[in-house]
């Protein structure tokens, strides 16, 4: 399945660390993405973070040679790429 996103970005705030968790946490879970980086400030009362998230646009996979027919993507990425023949 892959999604539209292109944009890797994202801003969170709580009240507190924990709700800042929480709320990274929730949505992680919703949008199963992996968050790259991110980088957590404290302003006033309140908790901000920017992160970074893997765009769908970067896969990584590995390949299996077939012979002198070239390579073939492993099981479960033949629908996102294409197979190379060299």
């Amino acid at each position: 399945m892959l999604d539209d996103n292109k944009k890797n970005l994202i801003f969170f705030e709580g009240s507190s660390m924990r709700q800042l968790y929480d709320n990274m946490e929730k949505w992680q879970t919703e949008n199963k993405k992996r968050l790259l980086s991110m980088n957590i400030q404290k302003e006033n009362d309140n908790y901000f973070c920017i992160a970074l998230t893997n765009p769908s646009e970067v896969v990584i996979v590995a390949k299996t040679h077939i012979g002198s027919e070239g390579y073939q993507e492993i099981k479960g990425y033949m629908n996102a790429l294409k197979v190379e023949t060299r």
